[in-house]
């Protein structure tokens, strides 16, 4: 019988990317959010709104996996 063993090796890069998709969306939601401010305040309101949300279920989630 033939035990097949997976030994844990560098987990950085998925670390890296799991975090990537934690933060990566919501910073690139607020900073559209900001950059529009002076033009549009409804559309910068929604996309803040949109990365608070993205980031919290985000961070539900991604960190639930982390553990």
């Amino acid at each position: 019988m033939t035990i097949l063993i997976i030994e844990g090796g560098n987990y950085l890069g998925l670390f890296l990317l799991v975090l990537a998709i934690m933060f990566l969306p919501p910073l690139i939601l607020l900073i559209i959010g900001l950059a529009i401010r002076s033009k549009n305040r409804k559309t910068s309101k929604i996309l803040m709104i949109l990365a608070v949300v993205y980031l919290l279920i985000s961070l539900g989630i991604c960190g639930s996996m982390m553990i």
